[in-house]
């Protein structure tokens, strides 16, 4: 990213500092929630860029936040435990009603309320989202009654409020499959114990994942977000941010691995010299780095054409495919570098490999994303 957002970098890099990898090996083994560090980003307002003035945030664009993003992973952090923060909210901004905005934006921006929570993956569906059975059904009130799954929902234990996908028209009665299927918020404080079950889930990483059950919710009418059944559309929007966020992430992750493989190469001796003197541990060193300074040029051309008011589908697929794929090689790059140290906790290594190794499959596979190049991009035809 360019230099104008140096000073975002640096104070970042301060308050990371702050959190070094004993903090995260600690939460790591409780399998804990990084409270004290998302309130400390939260306060800083690093979580809020996307929210404009008027409510309470900074205004800045996506490149902002990505900046933002990067900096956290390079610093060694943990990102995944509140980037939702920055861009469920897109949803909400773009689509949802004045009476919406004014009703959350604020509270998100301060912190006093946390949405933290997407509600789209069902286990019978998976990447198919098209296809999802979570039902909204209107009552004789008005109201919408839910029900039906939900897996995979990161931070819900952790979040007030939940963007929720759900199916108000069948799959029959649509003319397209992209309509039926509307955006809700959830004010979860209401719901928990009234229809709504959250149960964790147990992963590789400590990433605060769940399923959700819903069992005859009822949410207000006025939980709707924009036009019913065109909820599929308005949550690319937020989805298409998340993947340019996620792609710098991994930029950041990529970096990270660059240079710990790069200093371990410095001053580890084997053999009476530095390993770094060996073209079999420099070589994948300096292709972890082009990869990774390659791919942070299409994050940062994705950022820009977002900013400009596009979409970005095909650009922000592109960067968090190239940036996933570059963040896995230093990874890899960065495991053999260490050797048996790799392993060892204190280093870190283990941890960060554990935790890049999930953006290749979420929050988009990256099959699917070869699938929407050769498809929407390219004009090849359908493979699945």
């Amino acid at each position: 990213m360019t230099d104008e957002y140096a000073d975002i970098r640096e104070q970042v890099q301060k308050l990371c500092a702050q959190y070094p990898g004993e903090y995260w090996r600690k939460l790591d083994a409780e399998r804990a929630y990084p409270t004290e560090f998302v309130q400390a980003l939260t306060e800083a307002g690093y979580l809020s860029v996307l929210i404009p003035e008027e409510f309470g945030g900074s205004g800045l664009g996506i490149t902002a936040a990505a900046v933002i993003m990067e900096e956290i992973q390079k610093s060694g952090c943990n990102g995944g435990a509140c980037h939702a923060q920055m861009y469920t909210m897109g949803t909400v901004l773009r689509h949802g009603s004045d009476e919406q905005k004014q009703k959350y934006l604020p509270g998100i921006a301060s912190g006093e309320l946390r949405l933290q929570a997407f509600g789209v993956t069902e286990p019978t569906s998976g990447t198919d989202t098209l296809s999802l059975r979570t039902t909204a059904v209107k009552n004789g009130d008005g109201d919408y009654v839910i029900n039906g799954q939900k897996i995979w929902t990161s931070r819900v234990e952790h979040s007030d409020l939940m963007m929720l996908l759900a199916r108000t028209q069948s799959k029959e009665e649509v003319k397209k499959r992209t309509d039926g299927l509307s955006g809700f918020i959830v004010d979860m404080r209401e719901a928990l114990g009234n229809g709504l079950e959250i149960k964790p889930i147990r992963t590789m990483i400590n990433h605060a994942t769940t399923e959700v059950f819903f069992d005859d919710l009822v949410i207000p009418a006025n939980s709707l977000v924009g036009e019913e059944g065109k909820g599929f559309r308005y949550i690319l929007d937020g989805m298409n941010a998340e993947r340019i966020l996620i792609a710098a992430e991994c930029i950041g992750d990529a970096r990270w691995f660059v240079q710990k493989a790069t200093d371990y190469a410095n001053d580890r001796q084997v053999f009476g010299r530095e390993i770094g003197k060996n073209q079999g541990i420099q070589f994948p060193i300096a292709e972890a780095y082009m990869q990774t300074e390659a791919a942070n040029l299409m994050v940062e051309h994705a950022a820009r054409v977002y900013e400009g008011g596009s979409r970005a589908g095909a650009e922000a697929n592109m960067a968090k495919y190239l940036a996933s794929e570059a963040s896995w090689k230093a990874a890899d790059m960065c495991m053999q570098t260490h050797g048996g140290f790799a392993f060892a906790e204190e280093y870190d290594v283990e941890r960060k490999f554990r935790e890049t190794r999930l953006y290749k499959i979420a929050p988009i596979s990256n099959n699917l994303v070869l699938s929407f190049i050769a498809e929407h991009v390219l004009g090849l035809p359908k493979s699945y």
